[in-house]
């Protein structure tokens, strides 16, 4: 069943997991004050649902999204969200995966958006590309920082430095997608993606990402430290004592969060 979250952004719980779509395909899903605020609440919708596990992004029309709106942008419209970035999206830090399912165009903002989800499956024929160096700006939504953490760095500068794109089976290519799929796939090989993740420990793969987080750029010895925490606390919960009673009885785990 569908829950409409904003007119522009809408969510449907699928299983354990919940798609959200952007829905602005006359404007090729591109970003206004509208869709980063949906985004945001969408994302909201994701952290409070404790049945939900994770989440997949996609966009309406074929369009995963052709990143800023510039005509909202000259009429004064903000594609940002206090503290979250733009979108709502890029500089949030939701404790649930989040996984980008890419069919048609991925640019400039759009493709920010990708980066910023854990995960990114593919169709064959998306277009990713960072293309503001040709309009005089940077990807300054998070694409200059994460694209050369994601792929080898003279790669990334290629992308960046020319602002050239490249498509879905490139991008699975260069180990910036985790799937590639056929035309229209995308969303199916997430929301399968997102039911392999929900079954393993909640609070397990919050860890993972807040770990992960931690030790981006930290010396090892305090990324062991933040990740001694983290340890600490997960071998308190209940949901390690489920697990490790499952693996001997041999069953699947009931986890629980706590």
């Amino acid at each position: 069943m569908s829950t409409p979250t904003t007119p522009v952004v809408r969510t449907e719980r699928i299983g354990s997991a919940l798609l959200i779509t952007l829905d602005r395909p006359e404007a090729r899903n591109a970003v206004n004050a509208a869709v980063a605020t949906g985004l945001a609440a969408a994302l909201d919708e994701l952290e409070a649902g404790p049945e939900l596990r994770a989440g997949v992004l996609t966009g309406e029309g074929g369009t995963f999204s052709a990143g800023m709106d510039l005509k909202a942008a000259l009429r004064g419209e903000s594609p940002e969200v206090e503290g979250r970035g733009f979108g709502g999206l890029t500089e949030a830090e939701p404790a649930k995966p989040l996984i980008a399912a890419v069919e048609g165009y991925a640019m400039g903002g759009g493709f920010e958006l990708a980066l910023a989800c854990d995960l990114i499956v593919a169709a064959e024929d998306a277009r990713f590309g960072l293309p503001e160096v040709k309009r005089g700006l940077i990807a300054a939504g998070g694409g200059v920082i994460r694209l050369p953490k994601r792929i080898p760095h003279h790669l990334a500068m290629e992308l960046l430095l020319t602002g050239d794109p490249v498509d879905g089976r490139r991008a699975g290519e260069l180990g910036l997608a985790n799937r590639v799929t056929g035309t229209g796939q995308a969303v199916a090989e997430a929301l399968r993606l997102a039911e392999r993740l929900a079954e393993n420990a909640p609070l397990a793969l919050a860890a993972v990402k807040r770990v992960v987080r931690a030790a981006d750029g930290a010396p090892d010895a305090d990324a062991f430290a933040f990740q001694r925490g983290e340890m600490k606390t997960l071998m308190a919960s209940a949901d390690v004592r489920e697990g490790m009673t499952a693996f001997a009885e041999r069953r699947p785990a009931r986890w629980t969060g706590r």
